[in-house]
């Protein structure tokens, strides 16, 4: 099990468990890992970002590697360019939803994808056995990249009818919740033909427009925008810019099940007999949708990485979390909220309708989540609990107990916060509530609250 990598990537809260030390020595550890540069280094909008980014560019440097700063970007554009480029491997530096006291670092592989689990213990080895070498003969050198947004947006319009969705001229609402989409969402849309219309598009460290995860709950003025103004839809986006949630023309906000069966469906259309890859806390109706296409679904443990690893030897052509998170093979086999708004403006040019009639030809779907502040021991303790109590249940990633296809609860603890997630799926709405209610008071009573 590794013990700095999270779900996604090492985090910790700067100055504290994240400190200028422990960011030298893992650099001296993934300049061993990467053997060689050179390697591109980006960051998102958090305030602790560009110094961070000085200490892995000169730790890489004195380890004998070269890199080049690509500066603020969103992750999946540095992950891109990694690839397109031919970098050796990619640095992001970002906590990508977490609180603005949190920073981090997601390694990036030659193929543009964060590295595999099994290369996270890699590097965690060569950590705690100090394996690392930082007496090079030489010095690397860094220098700027300046051509990895144009090379991330170049590679968004070419799997898309660029000229087809900018006769639609789309009016089109961006949350970009103060991250890191702000220095390409907005361009994106302008060089697809659209009409941008702007909230929260100060990058700024702290999040102080509606937070760095984007939520069913608190994207009211998302939804008022796009009532407001009459746009196509609204789209919002996380602090590091790689996942997304969609609001349609209605004002409805979807879900991040929701738009993804709204997008796998529209390119299972295109391109039957592929395959889905998702996680166990997805819900049960892509099975229906990747059905009517002989499309064949996987599911992971739940984490970017699991589906984006899983992705790459089969060559599957989706990928999905719940969360937001969509994967579009044909561009990157990693979650991309720029790629996502691209397919959402194709959807809506080739086949003329809106977003919310779109929504309402999908099988009926009623998901949803909470999170419980518990410590890491504590969701340990209620995850055997739960299991004595429903010995028959999942335990490949927490606990899921199924009731039947379209009724389960899943618990699992963060693997990126001091929290416990719980998540389900029912026939109805109703039962729903009564699911999630249920079993969040039970877990509530465990830690004795």
């Amino acid at each position: 099990m590794a013990k700095l990598f999270g779900t996604n990537g090492i985090r910790g809260i700067f100055g504290q468990d994240f400190t200028l030390e422990f960011i030298h020595d893992i650099t001296l550890c993934l300049a061993e890992y990467f053997k060689e540069g050179p390697i591109l280094v980006g960051y998102d909008g958090r305030d602790t970002s560009p110094l961070i980014a000085k200490i892995i560019c000169s730790t890489l440097n004195y380890a004998g590697l070269d890199c080049k700063n690509a500066g603020l970007v969103p992750t999946p554009c540095l992950e891109f360019a990694t690839k397109k480029i031919g970098y050796t491997g990619g640095i992001m530096i970002t906590a990508s939803h977490n609180p603005p006291l949190y920073n981090g670092i997601k390694p990036v592989a030659d193929d543009g994808v964060e590295i595999s689990r099994e290369d996270e213990i890699i590097i965690e080895e060569i950590y705690f056995g100090k394996k690392w070498n930082s007496n090079s003969s030489k010095f690397g050198s860094t220098q700027k990249d300046d051509s990895a947004i144009k090379v991330y947006l170049n590679g968004i319009k070419s799997q898309v009818d660029s000229s087809k969705i900018a006769k639609k001229k789309f009016k089109v609402v961006l949350d970009l919740g103060n991250g890191a989409q702000a220095v390409t969402a907005p361009k994106l849309c302008e060089e697809l033909g659209c009409q941008v219309i702007l909230i929260n598009e100060r990058i700024d460290g702290t999040f102080p427009g509606r937070g760095s995860e984007p939520t069913p709950e608190n994207l009211s003025e998302l939804s008022d925008t796009v009532k407001k103004t009459g746009s196509d839809f609204g789209i919002a986006f996380d602090g590091d810019g790689d996942r997304s949630l969609f609001c349609d023309n209605n004002g409805i906000i979807l879900t991040g099940d929701k738009s993804a069966l709204l997008f796998s469906k529209y390119i299972l259309e295109k391109n039957p007999k592929s395959t889905v890859v998702t996680c166990l806390n997805s819900g049960s109706s892509i099975e229906k949708i990747a059905d009517n296409s002989n499309a064949t679904v996987v599911r992971t443990k739940v984490g970017s990485v699991e589906v984006s690893r899983k992705m790459v030897p089969i060559n599957a052509i989706i990928g999905f979390e719940e969360n937001g998170g969509f994967m579009y093979g044909k561009h990157n086999q990693v979650r991309d909220g720029g790629m996502t708004l691209a397919l959402a403006l194709d959807l809506l040019a080739k086949t003329g309708n809106t977003m919310s009639k779109m929504v309402d030809l999908l099988p009926p779907s009623f998901t949803t989540k909470t999170k419980i502040s518990c410590s890491k021991e504590d969701a340990q303790k209620i995850i055997t609990k739960l299991k004595e109590e429903n010995p028959d249940s999942d335990t490949t990633d927490g606990i899921k107990t199924t009731f039947n296809t379209q009724n389960w609860i899943m618990v699992r603890p963060s693997g990126t916060e001091p929290i416990i997630r719980v998540y389900a799926e029912a026939s109805s709405q109703e039962k729903l509530d009564n699911l999630i209610a249920e079993h969040v008071q039970k877990i509530k009573s465990m830690l004795g609250r």
